[in-house]
């Protein structure tokens, strides 16, 4: 499970997913278009939902870990259309198993 920060706040969304968005999300950038997914998320009391985002060349997007247990909320139909969609703008850039690494959780000490 991963924090997708954006726009001054966070969801909660699945490794996956996330990974996905980002990869997207470069891929726009980089050809200068942008476009709106939908994502599962946890909302705040564990439900499940979405959240829409805008994607484009001036998206700020980054992850980060969550340190607590939570059960994935995963959709790998999403997953693969967000890949294809990138492949489709960037056909020959890598994907994120080979480029995103460092699931680790740091703390306050460890900087």
């Amino acid at each position: 499970m991963r924090r997708l920060h954006y726009s001054g706040s966070y969801v909660l969304t699945s490794d996956e997913v996330s990974k996905a968005v980002l990869r997207y999300a470069r891929a726009l950038a980089d050809t200068h278009t942008s476009d709106v997914v939908t994502i599962p998320v946890l909302e705040q009391g564990g439900a499940p939902g979405l959240a829409h985002f805008l994607l484009g060349p001036a998206s700020q997007l980054y992850t980060t870990p969550v340190a607590e247990s939570i059960d994935e909320i995963n959709d790998p139909d999403l997953v693969d259309e967000l890949q294809r969609r990138a492949n489709r703008l960037q056909p020959s850039v890598a994907e994120w198993p080979d480029l995103m690494h460092g699931d680790e959780v740091y703390g306050e000490d460890d900087f």
